[in-house]
Order: structure tokens, then sequence, then C-alpha cells
């Protein structure tokens, strides 16, 4: 089911026309029901596999309705035919295109998570098993971000009222994802919905990068992702042996890790600097570089709001480093899951994370190079 599903994102993100594109779609949910449900005696996980299901209905509906509106008025559904015909739409066709991809984007906006299509995402990041969950987390998201940088590159570089239209509705949206997602995070008991709100925000930032419309903007999600990857793997990896130990996974299960597993205390507290865009680590890298295309853009109202949701999270994520290392640890039994073995692949998870913060110029020429499979 796993690799069923990492197929449909790349059939997803390499889709050059609208049937590909609905394919990758429908492989990528279909699959992940499936996974969100994959504890059949929980009743949660069926719960979170019966809601993802509903939306991701729901949403595929509205996006196919729209693509059949895209299709009427352009003719063709090969990506490159669209943007050609895209230019020489009348005042008439564009009325009728606008919303056509207002549409679309819900089909697109369910997978990233970002407001309003975010409703599934807590409860069924809370419900789905932990490994499932750090898959939802990195998989389907990072695929819609790609799709989203694919479709607005290629149908909305060019001046016009469809470019203003698709850039605005962005800008709004990456705002309210940004700001709802971390203002959401602060009240919750569960470090799984914190991270999911949090993942919300991190959807946020990374849509500010589709906003740019060129190679610049490209560069930073891709690095972005990339860093994220890792400190989102490594963070599930912490929570799910903590769960495991206890039963579930309340901030105050952290509480002393420093006394009982210091290298594990040591790991969360970079992942959650790191996450909240504190240097030298590869968030803060990873959220510079966002930020500095958008302001040689001229976006500087979206920057400033990026920039305050960037404070805010570090109230959350800064809860789990006093927790860990300022509160007496609750008991002392043995964490069975932090074996030697599990410690180092964990520990491995984490360098990345202090690399990329350290050494990013290699890693983002490389990322430079995603710009010739969007165009």
């Amino acid at each position: 089911l796993g690799l069923g599903v990492l197929v449909g994102g790349m059939l997803l993100a390499s889709a050059n026309n609208m049937l590909t594109l609905y394919l990758g779609i429908e492989t990528l949910s279909i699959l992940s029901y499936a996974l969100a449900s994959l504890r059949k005696n929980d009743e949660r996980s069926s719960e979170a596999g019966l809601k993802y299901s509903l939306y991701g209905g729901i949403s595929a509906g509205l996006m196919l309705f729209g693509m059949s509106h895209m299709f009427g008025v352009l003719g063709t559904i090969q990506f490159n035919g669209m943007a050609q015909n895209i230019a020489n739409l009348t005042q008439t066709e564009i009325l009728v295109l606008i919303p056509s991809f207002l549409l679309f984007f819900v089909g697109i906006g369910y997978k990233i998570a970002c407001v309003p299509f975010h409703m599934w995402s807590p409860d069924v990041y809370e419900g789905s098993p932990l490994p499932v969950t750090a898959f939802f987390s990195i998989v389907p998201k990072m695929a819609g971000i790609a799709v989203l940088l694919r479709i607005t590159i290629s149908f909305f570089s060019n001046d016009g009222v469809m470019q203003y239209s698709w850039i605005g509705l962005l800008q709004v949206i990456a705002a309210l994802t940004m700001t709802f997602g971390n203002i959401s995070a602060i009240n919750q008991r569960s470090i799984k919905r914190m991270l999911a709100f949090s993942s919300i925000g991190h959807a946020g930032f990374m849509m500010l990068g589709a906003i740019v419309l060129g190679a610049d903007g490209v560069r930073s999600v891709l690095f972005y992702g990339i860093g994220y990857m890792f400190m989102t793997l490594a963070a599930f990896a912490i929570t799910s042996f903590i769960q495991n130990k206890y039963g579930n996974d309340h901030f105050e299960r952290f509480s002393g890790l420093i006394y009982r597993k210091p290298m594990m205390a040591i790991a969360m507290t970079i992942i959650m600097f790191s996450l909240a865009g504190i240097p030298p680590f590869s968030g803060f890298v990873a959220k510079f570089h966002i930020l500095s295309a958008i302001i040689k853009q001229g976006y500087m109202t979206l920057a400033i709001i990026a920039a305050i949701n960037s404070v805010i999270s570090l109230y959350y994520y800064l809860k789990v480093v006093r927790l860990m290392v300022f509160k007496d640890q609750e008991d002392d039994g043995e964490i069975v899951g932090f074996s030697f073995v599990n410690q180092s692949v964990i520990v491995m998870l984490v360098v990345p994370v202090v690399v990329l913060g350290l050494f990013w110029a290699k890693i983002m020429a490389v990322a430079d190079g995603a710009k010739l499979f969007i165009q």
C-alpha cells in the first residue's frame, strides 16, 4: 500500500495532462484510505479512514467537475496546449475558466491540507497508526505542492486576469493556512495532533514558493521539502516509541526525557528548533530562502505574516523542549523502543537536519535543477 501511494504521488508530481494528474490523485488517495484504516480493530483508525475517504471523494468530484469545464473551454487536457490556449481566451471564456480553476484547486488543496480543505487532517493524523501518519505528512503533501508548482508555472506565468486571480487566491489561502495551522497547534494535548496542525502551517509556508513563479520558488520549496522530510520522520519516530510505552502521546509523556534518554531528548530538541526556524538548522535555511524569494517579488505583507507565524510556532515547539529538559520524569520505566539500533536510526535522521543547515549551498545548487522537471 505504501509503495502504491508513493507511485501515485510520483505520477501526480510528474503529470503533464489532466487525466494523468487525476489518476495520480486517485491512486494516491484510495490507497491512503486503506492505510489510514490499517488497524481494523481500532475505532479511531476506522474513523480516520472513513473521514479521509468522505472528504477525498467530495474533493475529487469537485475537482473532476472543474476539469471538465476546463476541457470544454480550452479543448485539450495536455498542459502545453492548455497553457497556449489560455493566452488567447475571450473575456467570456475567462469568466467560465476562473471558477473552473477554483474547483480544480479543491482537489490539490485537499492533498496539501490547506485551509479550508484541512478538516480531515488532524483527525486522520491522530487516528491513523503512527508510521502511516508520518507517511501522510510527507508523501501526499509534497506531491500536492509539486503539482501546485507545476500548474502555477505552466498556466499562470503570463500577466493577465487569470494570473491575478490564481496568484491572489494562493496568497489568501497561504496566509490563512499558516495562521490557522499555527494558532490551532497551540492548545493541543497530543503530539500527533500538534504535528498535524503544524504540518498545515508548513504547507502554507511552502505554498509561498508557488507564488514566486520562478526558479527561486521551486528551489526554495524543494529544499524545504527535503529538510521537512527528515524532521518529520525523526519527530514521529520518537513520538511512536513514547506512545507505545504509555498508550498515548500527550505532551506530559515527554517530561524528563533528558534524564532517561539524553540522546533522544537532544535529537527531539534539534527537530523542534529546526521546525520553528531557529538557526543553524535546515528549517531556518528553508524558511529564509522562501522569505527571501517572496520579498524579492515585493510581497512584503505575506513575508510579515510568515515571520509572525514562525514566532507563534516557537511557543508549542519549545513547550516540548521545556518538558523534556526542565520537568521531572514521570517514572523510571524503560522505554523499550529506544534500543541502540532504533536510537542510531533516529540520530541518522537528525544528522541531515543539522548538515543541511550548515552546508546548504550544494544542496540548493542540486535543487536548482528541479526547474527542468516543471517546464
